[in-house]
């Protein structure tokens, strides 16, 4: 297209009033919590799977079955994300947001109340698998909407640092998931925990999603689509697919192509890790657990620092920088790995210190991708597609390579092969540091022609 910042189908109309800091934290907090509960319950489910291989999928494949339900959800995603996505283009990110929170929140809830195998037999493995499916479905619209939702929100030139807590709620999800049941099987015992306190965490993820809701409620629609929506375009939603998938083709492979990346690397070291730690490694359930709760905690506190990094020198540096470190350090952290819980801390925290540049950036980065008319749905789509096919999956892909070719070190191949197709995708990435999400166009660095952020200011002064 000629120009970037017009499209002929949607007109770019007057700007609304910046909103004040304490707004944008409202904002910030009602979308990282959301994601906090979509993670729990993955973090919960990476943790748990020997609980869940125990009660559900007995037999000699069990893990794996287990694993493949853990993917099964991924598969959905795709579907949710062209549900949702140019739902949220069309009626809005709130309305979406609130809907995504309640299905994925009370469908977690619901595994804490699933009889087990042995006493409703296949039944219990099938409906198992329909609740992973529709926290799948509704995971295609939680993550793109709540990043969405927060760049909108956030400053153009602090959109990174505010984008980061998105990731920070990521980090805080998976880190309580791993302490809760690190906590219960320490009070609890083995036993007990095998016998009914697994359940104990899920239920919390309905509490979770509550409050989510709540937070939720309580946000007007960010400035960005408020304005949209206020022109009085009239997209359908099938013209928000038709001009996504005609003008905007390329953004849609080159963010699927990051995702590969960025999943890759998330699944492998967050989600498959308990079960790597504990088999092949050969470290027990607690020591596992706490190795996984201590490299959370300390990514959690660089998050941010990650988003503010992005804001001074751009988002294509700090990516680079992320691939190549990941993938020359692979190989030798995977073996220092496995040299027992001191060590495994060690090489767990060094590729995660690797990763934060493109986790802290993922809202930050993805968003503005897109213009405001298909946003939702260009990252919904693209995000959930690429995360079906190489994220969701890389746990029961590691595990079964592993177990086929009997070397340990597989996982940082397959990282190191990610990160190569993530290189070449962000080569094509156009820079947005500092470039408004107003308008009907693609935002450009230095492309700021709508608000001025400087004037955003604590209304506590």
């Amino acid at each position: 297209m000629s120009n970037p910042n017009s499209h002929p189908n949607f007109a770019t109309p007057a700007s609304p009033p910046t909103p004040d800091l304490k707004t944008v934290r409202k904002a910030v907090a009602a979308s990282a919590i959301g994601n906090a509960t979509e993670w729990f319950d993955y973090g919960l489910y990476a943790v748990s799977v020997a609980y869940i291989t125990q009660h559900f999928f007995p037999g000699e494949h069990g893990q794996l079955l287990a694993l493949l339900t853990f993917a099964v959800s991924f598969i959905f995603r795709p579907l949710g994300g062209i549900v949702w996505g140019p739902m949220g283009d069309r009626l809005g990110r709130k309305a979406v947001l609130a809907l995504t929170i309640l299905l994925m929140a009370g469908s977690t809830f619901c595994i804490a109340l699933l009889p087990s195998y042995a006493t409703i037999g296949v039944a219990a493995p099938i409906i198992l698998m329909l609740l992973r499916v529709i926290q799948g479905f509704s995971s295609g619209g939680e993550y793109g909407g709540a990043a969405t939702f927060m760049a909108e929100y956030a400053p153009n030139h602090r959109r990174g640092f505010f984008g980061s807590f998105l990731e920070f709620g990521t980090l805080a999800g998976m880190a309580a998931g791993s302490l809760i049941v690190l906590l219960l099987q320490l009070g609890l015992g083995e036993e007990t925990m095998m016998d009914w306190g697994w359940r104990l965490p899920f239920i919390l993820a309905g509490v979770l999603g509550v409050v989510g809701l709540y937070l939720r409620t309580k946000l007007d629609e960010s400035r960005v689509y408020t304005e949209l929506e206020d022109s009085d375009q009239g997209k359908s939603v099938k013209e928000v697919f038709r001009v996504l998938f005609t003008d905007y083709w390329k953004q849609l492979l080159i963010l699927g192509g990051m995702v590969v990346a960025v999943n890759v690397v998330n699944y492998t070291l967050l989600s498959y890790m308990p079960t790597y730690l504990k088999d092949p490694v050969g470290m027990d359930g607690n020591a596992s657990l706490t190795v996984m709760f201590l490299a959370q905690a300390f990514m959690m506190i660089l998050i941010p620092f990650g988003g503010m990094i992005s804001d001074k020198v751009g988002r294509k540096p700090v990516w680079y920088f992320s691939l190549i470190g990941l993938f020359v350090a692979s190989i030798p952290m995977f073996m220092l790995m496995a040299n027992g819980f001191v060590w495994a801390l060690v090489g767990l925290a060094v590729l995660g210190v690797l990763y934060i540049p493109q986790l802290s950036t993922i809202s930050a980065t993805f968003p503005a991708m897109f213009p405001g008319p298909v946003r939702f749905a260009g990252f919904a789509i693209s995000y959930n597609v690429s995360t079906a096919l190489f994220g969701g999956t890389a746990p029961s892909v590691n595990d079964a390579l592993i177990g086929s070719t009997g070397n340990p070190i597989i996982p940082a191949y397959y990282v190191m092969g990610a990160c190569v197709i993530g290189f070449i995708a962000t080569i094509f990435m156009k820079e947005t540091k500092g470039a408004s999400l107003r308008g009907a166009g693609l935002p450009e660095e230095g492309a700021d022609v709508v608000f001025d952020d400087n004037e955003l200011v604590d209304d506590k002064k």
